[in-house]
């Protein structure tokens, strides 16, 4: 069984070596008919590296030729399937710019802003290439709204939307978590404006009357009857619009200590 291991390893070594052997030599020939020939085979086979080294060697010299269209287009792939999604956004954009009437256009317009959904980050990092790939993926519905890419357009977009209103909320949630409520109070309503239909606008209705309360707790006497008749009528506005929310028993417990803290600041300044 050992003996069989090491011819097998033996056979195997071998034939990565004559393949390797193989393909320095065509990347060493002259002829780029013959790195052509060669790199839609490798590619065939899904040797994509192998492929791109040889596509990008030819590549200015079949410009202007009838090959130029092929090899730019499989080389654009070829990145994709490395996942090295920004090159190949860039080779996708630079194929739909150099041969915008072909037949591949399409699908290179797609492609290259489905690239850049790839590259894009989680929604805890800088969403500056989310925004980037969910606007040219609009820009692609809108040129071919009834492309065979329509569905997985639509798909980038939803996602995309998702992590940005994520993105969002936390970002406006940090503000809680660091006490900063003033701060908190605007964050979570520029995040409604932006994302009126999230599911998350109820939750920052909510940490609206709970930051709105807590800054009324810390502000100073003079401020406070404004600041508390403030949770009040963020309260109401909250109730209105989720008169079932799960967060209700503690919106109603902000209400309630409110209106005490309003009954006692009156007496006081009676």
């Amino acid at each position: 069984m050992r003996r069989v291991s090491v011819v097998f390893i033996l056979i195997l070594g071998l034939f990565v070596a004559f393949s390797c052997s193989k393909f320095r030599k065509i990347e060493k020939n002259p002829d780029w008919r013959v790195k052509y020939e060669a790199g839609l085979a490798y590619y065939a086979k899904k040797d994509y590296y192998r492929t791109s080294i040889l596509f990008e060697q030819i590549l200015p010299i079949v410009r202007g030729l009838p090959e130029a269209e092929k090899v730019q287009f499989y080389l654009a792939y070829c990145q994709y399937y490395e996942k090295m999604y920004l090159l190949s956004a860039e080779q996708f954009k630079s194929f739909f710019e150099t041969f915008g009437r072909g037949t591949l256009s399409e699908e290179a317009r797609f492609m290259y802003a489905y690239s850049l959904y790839k590259s894009s980050p989680g929604p805890n990092l800088d969403q500056s290439e989310s925004i980037q790939a969910m606007t040219s993926m609009q820009d692609f519905l809108n040129r071919f709204p009834n492309s065979k890419f329509k569905d997985q357009s639509i798909e980038v977009i939803y996602t995309v939307q998702q992590r940005l209103e994520r993105k969002g909320f936390d970002n406006a949630f940090q503000y809680v978590r660091m006490r900063q409520y003033k701060a908190a109070i605007v964050a979570m309503d520029n995040f409604q404006k932006n994302f009126p239909d999230s599911k998350y606008v109820e939750e920052s209705f909510f940490l609206i009357v709970q930051s709105k309360f807590l800054l009324a707790e810390e502000s100073v006497p003079s401020k406070q009857r404004e600041r508390y008749l403030d949770v009040v009528q963020s309260y109401k506005n909250f109730i209105d619009r989720y008169p079932d929310s799960k967060f209700l028993k503690e919106a109603e417990r902000y209400y309630v200590d409110s209106n005490s803290k309003l009954t006692t600041l009156k007496s006081t300044n009676s």
